[in-house]
């Protein structure tokens, strides 16, 4: 036999009585301050979360298995416990000892200036209500849970780590945080695809998402936010993954050209913006004669269809022949530049690497391609500008049309151009000759 739930019909008209405690309040009457955060002692992360803890918020992080998730908020715990309060940190996939053997070994670093604080708390448990009972007694300023995907709740039949657990999971742990003003922190695993596993049923619910990117292989990391209620979003700030943990990197564009080869044919600097920060990156370029009825592109850290867009007209306006070739471009450090205005320094390196001419060594390049080979205006162009010149390149090569409310910073050249090819003629590079 089949047993079939048949819905009571409603009764239009009829309104329920419902018990509530909350009322609505003026605007005017509601205590809060816009500064009222946490301070937050690491200040790359402060900034990617808009200035520091927000009391009552909930904010995701998401990563790629071994990317450094677990350490940074390891970190955060720890400093948190020393100027906060006592923070607890639950983990659902590691065991007490082996936490407390990695806080130890980040604390033992030569690098390291932190000591294991008395205020931090470690918890390993999955299931809900226990460990909402833990918090409620340990009364934490910042709980970290590591991850939201081993946590179940016992008021649900399916596993842990299933859409419905984790949206349920996370819905008390928020209902929780805005209840006592308790800072929580959620790990969160992310698919194959990079998406926060759930699917994306979690940043919905939280109040910012960060994602901590880098290639596994270079010991930069780089913490970006795409939402956040309290601040700006697709900020970033960088780490390096080093033995005392993830040590900051507050000045990147001169860690991302620390190893750069001057007067190589190839190399060329972008000036991209990540968030309200200025950020210098090097740009190389290969060309090479292929082998093949059909050359290979290669894009490692820009957009692959920026670079098929870039080709394509150095082609048709500027004449190189591409069709022919095997290009490769790859951004230094690890890096991944997703706005267009790193379009012309990418234009700038292929030629380069096509022509065997270097790009002049204190040049750097700002600029979107359009299809036209027109370059196109890119935004806070005197950020860029300065940043350019606070690094020491004497000149930065910019679209003509580029629209500035203030004058140009001093020191530092600015050459303009309508088009590709007469950016490529400034540098000598749009002739073979």
């Amino acid at each position: 036999m089949l047993e079939v739930v048949v819905a009571e019909p409603s009764k239009h008209g009829e309104r329920r009585s419902v018990t509530t405690t909350s009322r609505p309040l003026k605007l005017s009457e509601i205590e809060g301050d816009a500064d009222a955060r946490l301070h937050l002692p690491i200040e790359e992360f402060a900034r990617v979360l808009g200035g520091g803890i927000v009391p009552g918020s909930v904010v995701l992080v998401g990563g790629d298995p071994g990317i450094g998730k677990s350490t940074l908020l390891l970190q955060l715990a720890n400093v948190m416990a020393e100027t906060a309060g006592s923070v607890l940190y639950v983990s659902g996939e590691e065991s007490a000892r082996q936490i407390k053997m990695r806080a130890l070994r980040l604390a033992s670093s030569e690098e390291s200036k932190q000591k294991l604080s008395e205020n931090l708390y470690l918890l390993t448990e999955t299931n809900l209500d226990a460990l909402l009972t833990h918090v409620e007694a340990v009364n934490p300023k910042v709980l970290i849970i590591d991850s939201i995907q081993t946590i179940y709740s016992g008021d649900i039949s399916s596993a842990a780590g299933s859409v419905s657990q984790v949206r349920e999971c996370a819905q008390r742990l928020t209902s929780v945080a805005k209840g006592s003003d308790m800072a929580v922190f959620l790990i969160g695993h992310v698919t194959k695809e990079g998406a926060i596993a759930g699917p994306r049923v979690l940043e919905h619910i939280v109040d910012t998402v960060l994602y901590l990117e880098g290639d596994r292989y270079q010991s930069y990391r780089l913490l970006r936010g795409v939402k956040n209620r309290f601040g700006p979003t697709m900020e970033v700030g960088v780490f390096e993954m080093r033995g005392a943990g993830m040590v900051e990197v507050l000045n990147p564009s001169e860690a991302f050209l620390a190893e750069r080869m001057v007067n190589a044919p190839g190399s060329a600097i972008a000036v991209t913006m990540e968030g309200t920060r200025p950020i210098l990156v090097e740009v190389q370029a290969l060309a090479n004669p292929s082998p093949f009825g059909n050359p290979r592109r290669t894009a490692n850290g820009v957009d692959f269809n920026r670079l098929l867009l870039t080709t394509a007209v150095l082609t048709r306006r500027i004449g190189l022949k591409l069709f022919e070739q095997d290009i490769f471009v790859n951004v230094v450090g690890g890096l991944q530049v997703e706005e267009p205005a790193a379009d012309l320094a990418v234009a700038a390196a292929i030629a380069s690497s096509v022509r065997d001419r270097a790009v002049p060594a204190d040049m750097a390049f700002v600029g979107e391609v359009g299809l036209s080979g027109e370059l196109r205006a890119v935004s806070q162009i005197n950020v860029r500008l300065r940043e350019a010149a606070k690094l020491g390149f004497k000149k930065v090569l910019i679209p003509k049309t580029v629209k500035h409310n203030e004058p140009f910073p001093n020191g530092i050249e600015i050459l303009q151009a309508r088009s590709v090819h007469e950016a490529l003629d400034l540098i000598g590079l749009s002739k073979s000759s």
